[in-house]
C-alpha cells in the first residue's frame, strides 16, 4: 500500500480527491520538510543514499501506484530534474490514464540553458544533455498512455525528444524544450492552439527566426492559434514578420500574436510602407495583434495597424 499519510506529511505532493478518486495532483518540493524527506524516501523502500534522488522518488511512488490512474489534472514542478524528468515520464507510462487531461511539466529557469542549482546545492548544465534530453520519453510510451491529455504546459529546456500526442490540443511551451534545442513539435495533429516564450538564453542569443520554418503544416494540421507575443526572434520584428509572410503553416492560422513591430527605416530595403504593403495581404486572412509596441520609423502607428488590421 502506498504511504498516502507519509506523502502528505511532506507536503511536496498536493493531492485533490473527488470523493474516493485522486482527481488532481501538484508537485512541488517542500523545502520545510527537505532535511526528512530521505526518512520517507527509505520508508518507501527507496535507496535514500542521494538526495538529489529523493525527488524523484516521490514522484516514482504516487504515479506508478494504481491511486493515481484515474488523475484528471498533474503538475509536476522539478528541481532535480536530470533525474527526475526520466523518473517522471516512466511512473506516467506506468498505466493508461484515460482521464488525465492537463498536465505540466517542468521546471523553472531564469535564463535559457543556464545552469541550474540541484536542491543539494549542485549544478545541472542543461548543454551537457543536448541531442540527448532529460526525460527520454520516446522510449517508456508516456504520450501513448495519456490518451485523453488536451493541454500541457511545458517548461525548461532539452527535455523531450518530441511531443507525438494525437490528442493534445492546447500546448504552451516555456523554453527549447526538445533536445535537439528546437522548440516546435513535429506532430501533433489535433493541436488547435500553441504559445512559446523563449527569449535571449544565457549567452545572449536570441532564437534562430529559421525555427518558425520549422512549424509544418503537414504535422500540425489543427493549428489555428499561434501567439508568439513572449518571443523574441534574432531576426528582429522585421525578419519576424517577413519569415512568417512565406511560412507554410500561415494560411491555416485564424490568430496570430506578434512580439511587436518595433522597426528601424534601415531594416528595409526600400520604402518602409511599400515593403509594409507588400507584406500586409499574407495575413489578411487572420486576427493579428502585437503583444508589444508598434513603432515603424517613417510610418505612422495608425497606417500600420491599418495595413495588418491590427487589434
Amino acid at each position: 500500500m502506498i504511504d498516502l499519510d507519509g506523502l502528505r506529511a511532506d507536503g511536496s505532493w498536493q493531492l485533490t480527491w473527488s470523493g474516493d478518486r485522486l482527481d488532481e495532483a501538484v508537485f512541488w518540493p517542500a523545502p520545510d520538510t527537505a532535511a526528512a524527506r530521505g526518512d520517507l524516501v527509505a520508508r518507501l523502500g527507496t535507496d535514500s543514499s542521494d538526495p538529489e534522488r529523493w525527488e524523484a522518488a516521490l514522484i516514482d511512488t504516487l504515479l506508478t501506484d494504481p491511486v493515481s490512474a484515474g488523475l484528471r489534472r498533474l503538475e509536476l514542478h522539478l528541481t532535480d530534474f536530470h533525474h527526475s524528468a526520466h523518473r517522471a515520464v516512466r511512473a506516467l507510462a506506468a498505466h493508461r490514464r484515460e482521464q488525465l487531461a492537463s498536465l505540466y511539466f517542468g521546471h523553472e529557469f531564469r535564463l535559457l540553458y543556464e545552469h541550474s542549482r540541484t536542491s543539494t546545492g549542485g549544478r545541472i548544465d542543461p548543454l551537457e544533455r543536448l541531442h540527448e534530453g532529460f526525460a527520454d520519453e520516446g522510449r517508456t510510451g508516456m504520450w501513448a498512455a495519456l490518451p485523453a491529455l488536451l493541454e500541457l504546459t511545458a517548461e525548461g529546456g532539452l527535455l523531450f525528444d518530441d511531443i507525438d500526442s494525437g490528442s493534445l490540443r492546447h500546448l504552451r511551451l516555456r523554453g527549447a524544450l526538445f533536445a535537439d534545442g528546437s522548440v516546435f513539435p513535429a506532430r501533433a495533429p489535433a493541436l488547435e492552439s500553441l504559445e512559446l516564450e523563449i527569449r535571449s538564453d544565457v549567452f545572449g542569443t536570441a532564437c534562430p527566426v529559421e525555427q518558425l520554418e520549422e512549424l509544418d503544416p503537414a504535422g500540425l494540421p489543427s493549428l489555428r492559434q499561434l501567439d508568439l507575443g513572449s518571443c523574441e526572434f534574432d531576426a528582429g520584428d522585421l525578419g519576424t514578420l517577413r519569415t512568417l509572410a512565406g511560412a507554410a503553416i500561415l494560411p491555416q492560422l485564424a490568430e496570430l500574436v506578434l512580439p511587436g513591430l518595433r522597426i528601424e527605416a534601415d531594416e528595409f530595403d526600400g520604402d518602409p510602407l511599400a515593403e509594409l504593403a507588400e507584406l500586409a495581404p499574407a495575413f489578411a486572412h487572420l486576427a493579428l495583434s502585437v503583444a508589444d509596441v508598434v513603432d515603424v520609423e517613417g510610418v505612422e502607428d495608425a497606417e500600420v495597424e491599418r495595413l495588418f488590421g491590427l487589434e
